[in-house]
């Protein structure tokens, strides 16, 4: 293990790639002899296409989370899903620079990550400037692709809208130690309207001659931890320790019936664990993952109209704060080289608010402990490709409200071009 501490992830997600600790956050690729360059970038495109079908059409809520505009589930019958190309590359000896751009049918074109990334700092120090995933947690940091399931867990999409990603600066240090230690820090914009959830610097100023978030361009600030080492001949473990802090300022839900103002704060336990004989993953793996979330929502939200007026105000402040917590845990087991099965479950609570007009409103908890359980069954024709299966027992709404759904998913995944590897 001592000989890989400090090295940046070069994992594959495809049946035998390697599974051995190195860097658990974003990688450094193409370093070393014909590694692209500011001349001559790698390129890749990432087909994503799905079909979904439901036991029967209820509207998607969480009860207890106002949830934001990424958090809709996907679409039902057969659709092209979140599709991207990439380009990536050393610029130089000093930088290495990625750029993603996603294709999602529903919203267009969008810049998904855009950064650089420092390749020679001393004392195991990296920096990252730009558009990109955060490092908390455990999942954040994936492209949906890189997922063993279809949708992210439900404790994702809750808390951060499915993945905290917002233009920002992130500091790392790898301690130079004989295992992986890693202690990072990030500080992010915020953005403006939904970009950046849980912040949101709601609806931004142009009084300046350009766009200026209402919390002043730094709306979150993170802070992460990881270790991780080999164990034995065959298994190596990754847990991590995350804190999220956020400002909102007006942060509206899609619907336009509830918002909030004050501050929200993540914390992130993580664990993983993978096993394969001796080592070599090419026929067997098993992968053991979980998260824990807690958090607070300290402010104030307002009932809407549905044009923006507010009807209502809802304080959760001091004791009245909202308290929330939820996880999800999963194992997938490679058991051929080409087949894979996993399963998940994932669940969220929040404390019920003791004001009359947070009743019948997203906050409003209805007695329930929203939770999904999901099984799937994938098979890969090569590296290059993937088909899925899965089946999720969606458990987020009361009867009151539609009660439990059955959703059915079948998905492929093709990569055409030098996809850059994923992290551990």
């Amino acid at each position: 293990m001592g000989s890989q501490v400090g090295v940046l992830a070069q994992e594959m997600t495809m049946p035998g790639s390697a599974g051995s600790i190195s860097d658990p956050s974003n990688a450094s690729f193409g370093a070393g002899p014909g590694a692209a360059t500011a001349q001559n970038p790698n390129v890749s495109a990432i087909f994503n296409g799905y079909y979904q079908g439901v036991s029967k059409e209820t509207p998607f809520k969480v009860p207890g989370f106002a949830l934001a505009n990424d958090a809709a589930p996907l679409n039902e019958g057969f659709n092209l899903g979140e599709s991207e190309v990439g380009l990536y590359g050393n610029i130089d000896p000093y930088w290495y620079a990625s750029m993603v751009l996603s294709f999602a049918p529903d919203s267009g074109v969008a810049v998904e990550e855009a950064f650089i990334q420092s390749l020679a700092l001393p004392y195991g120090l990296i920096v990252k400037a730009g558009r990109f995933h955060s490092s908390i947690g455990y999942m954040n940091v994936f492209h949906r692709h890189a997922d063993d399931f279809i949708d992210t867990p439900l404790v994702y999409t809750a808390f951060l809208d499915g993945q905290l990603a917002d233009d920002g600066l992130q500091l790392r240090w790898i301690a130079p130690t004989n295992v992986l230690l890693q202690v990072g820090a990030e500080f992010f914009n915020g953005g403006c309207e939904t970009q950046g959830y849980p912040a949101n610097g709601g609806s931004c100023s142009t009084s300046t001659g350009g766009r200026s978030p209402n919390n002043h361009g730094n709306g979150t600030n993170t802070q992460f931890l990881n270790l991780a080492d080999d164990v034995g001949e065959g298994g190596s473990y990754l847990l991590g320790l995350s804190h999220v802090d956020s400002t909102a300022s007006d942060r509206e839900t899609p619907d336009k019936l509830l918002s909030f103002t004050g501050a929200s704060t993540v914390n992130i336990l993580s664990g993983v664990y993978k096993w394969s004989p001796l080592g070599n993953t090419e026929y067997t793996q098993l992968k053991l993952q979980a998260e824990v979330f807690t958090g607070d929502e300290t402010g104030t939200y307002s009932a809407l109209d549905g044009k923006g007026n507010s009807t209502a105000t809802i304080s959760a402040q001091g004791s009245q704060r909202i308290t929330r917590s939820g996880y999800y845990a999963q194992a997938v087991l490679k058991f051929d080289q080409r087949w894979k099965v996993g399963g998940r479950y994932s669940a969220v609570s929040t404390d019920e608010i003791n004001n009359p007009s947070a009743v019948g409103t997203d906050l409003d908890t209805r007695g329930t402990t929203p939770n999904i359980a999901s099984a799937m069954v994938e098979y890969w024709p090569s590296e290059f490709s993937q088909f899925r299966f899965q089946f999720s027992q969606d458990n987020t709404l009361p009867k009151s409200l539609g009660g439990s759904v059955d959703r059915y998913f079948l998905q492929y995944i093709i990569t055409l071009g030098a996809h850059a590897a994923h992290t551990y």
